[in-house]
């Protein structure tokens, strides 16, 4: 059997006259990173996440520390979705640790994660904000191959979130999915649903029209499945629950667009690679 990898991945971005530049890439297979992309001008660096191994195994490690300097201004993705494989026992893991210092702005969208049957995995992630800094992330999870009619039995999953400013929590979000019949037909798991989403929006106050307006985006949508927005003392949490991993990315860009445009008076620009 082959030894279970141990990912390593560090980044760190700098502001240079007007420009963010990635000055520290470091990486330990399977984590690869493409080079720096400028689509919607010099301030926003784009970079793309690369999994050479295709997916987490039975004690898989992963983890990664990236640190953005005072205004910097990036977003993160994946080149493709990431998959959880089956285990026989042993648990994968990933670990984050995000620091975003004053008035810098992090966009963290990963693509799709499937969560095979049977498979074991636990996620961190903490981030410390500094003064005025923002982070955006998205999560959506399909529980199972649905397009093989699998469903997610006898598996476990497990995310823990922190946000963090001056040493007071800002946003904990806890989630644990157990893999069985109930879980999966229960108005309390997934609903009879194969995906579960949040997108999160942590470090300045939402309005209360921008949360009418982003339930109206939901209204409107003609979406299939379950949602909910709810406004925080610093930000705000929407959940999707459903069968359309594009129906979630598609609310989701509306929601990121509606933030952008009142944060930063900047429009979405949508990395290529999805």
């Amino acid at each position: 059997m082959a030894a279970p990898w141990s990912g390593e991945l560090e980044l760190e971005f700098v502001k240079r006259n007007q420009q963010t530049v990635l000055t520290r890439s470091y990486t330990v297979a399977p984590w690869k990173i493409q080079r720096s992309l400028y689509p919607e001008g010099e301030e926003v660096c784009h970079c793309i996440l690369l999994h050479t191994a295709g997916g987490l195994v039975g004690g898989d490690r992963l983890s990664a520390k990236i640190h953005l300097q005072a205004n910097t201004q990036a977003l993160l993705t994946t080149a493709t979705a990431s998959k959880i494989y089956r285990s026989t026992g042993a648990e994968s893991s990933q670990n984050i640790h995000i620091q975003i210092d004053q008035g810098a702005s992090l966009e963290w969208f990963p693509q799709e994660t499937i969560v095979f049957a049977e498979s074991q995995y636990r996620q961190t992630t903490r981030i410390e904000l500094g003064e005025n800094a923002t982070f955006t992330m998205w999560e959506i999870v399909r529980f199972g191959r649905t397009a093989r009619g699998e469903k997610f039995i006898d598996g476990n999953w497990r995310s823990h979130t922190e946000v963090w400013r001056d040493q007071i929590p800002l946003w904990i979000d806890r989630q644990y999915v157990n893999g069985n019949t109930e879980m999966l037909g229960s108005p309390n798991g997934l609903n009879n649903y194969a995906i579960a989403a949040s997108f999160i929006f942590v470090g300045a106050t939402v309005e209360p029209e921008i949360i009418t307006r982003i339930r109206s985006t939901w209204e409107q949508g003609n979406y299939q499945g379950m949602a909910g927005v709810t406004r925080s003392l610093a930000g705000l949490v929407c959940r999707y629950c459903g069968d359309s991993s594009s129906d979630a990315r598609k609310w989701f860009q509306q929601i990121w667009q509606l933030l952008r445009v009142s944060y930063r008076d900047r429009a979405i620009c949508v990395p290529r690679v999805w």
